[in-house]
């Protein structure tokens, strides 16, 4: 129970990642992209390579980074504090022309909206917190009295073997999910990241959040370590009554 509280918690970190300008929310992203001028990669199959001349007068002394959550967009404009929205337009609209001359605002906020897919960690926090309640159900240490001595000692029956194979159902498909968008998120923000560099070749700079990638790896970790739990107390118990009626 105790696995599948601290992945909660961390998937619900993921997702709030971005989503405002608390303390720390915003160092919790899936990509970032920032002005920074630094020296061009040339390779043969650059058809004009010049171009990056033309990028880095464009950007000129621009500074501006942003940073792209599952629910929101975060930008910093001037090496200051973050400012954190939902709400591409209205970051847009605080921001100078000479701030974000490549509209690295608006392809965050394509990113975000087009390419990231919440609702799979959604619903597996869901599934894990419905088997939370279920593994709660389960009975506990208490005493009996033995009827031949008299003494007590303590006893804790099984649980309900309906009721954990539901629990063990509902963790394994939310491990799935699980997987599936964290697999997805690290696919995604590297392809992205890697594409806006290149494009933006000797002005921009993209990078992707490790922090992000951290939660999600570890929630879906711990899911597995609570299906494996969950299984082997199935065939454990599963073995232990065949045992008790062979005897």
């Amino acid at each position: 129970m105790i696995l599948i509280a601290i992945a909660i918690i961390l998937l619900s970190l993921l997702l709030a990642g971005c989503s405002s300008s608390s303390p720390l929310i915003p160092d919790i992203f899936l990509i970032s992209l920032y002005y920074e001028k630094y020296p061009p990669t040339f390779d043969p199959a650059q058809v004009a390579p010049g171009v990056t001349t033309a990028i880095s007068n464009i950007v000129g002394r621009a500074q501006l980074e942003v940073r792209v959550g599952y629910f929101g967009i975060c930008i910093n404009p001037d090496g200051g504090a973050f400012l954190c929205s939902n709400n591409a337009s209205s970051l847009a609209s605080q921001v100078s022309v000479d701030q974000d001359p490549l509209n690295l605002i608006w392809v965050a906020s394509t990113f975000k909206d087009s390419i990231v897919f919440p609702y799979l960690i959604i619903v597996a926090i869901i599934l894990a917190f419905i088997c939370f309640i279920l593994l709660a159900t389960f009975p506990g240490w208490h005493e009996e009295t033995d009827e031949q001595t008299g003494s007590e000692h303590d006893v804790k029956p099984f649980p309900s073997r309906p009721v954990s194979q539901v629990a063990l159902a509902l963790i394994f498909v939310a491990s799935v999910f699980v997987l599936v968008s964290v697999l997805w998120q690290h696919t995604a923000s590297v392809g992205a990241s890697t594409i806006a560099q290149d494009l933006g070749n000797g002005s921009v700079v993209s990078g992707v959040g490790t922090t992000a990638m951290i939660l999600g790896w570890f929630g879906f970790a711990l899911f597995i370590i609570v299906t494996i739990g969950l299984l082997v107390m199935i065939l454990s118990i599963s073995i232990l009554d065949k045992l008790t009626d062979q005897e």
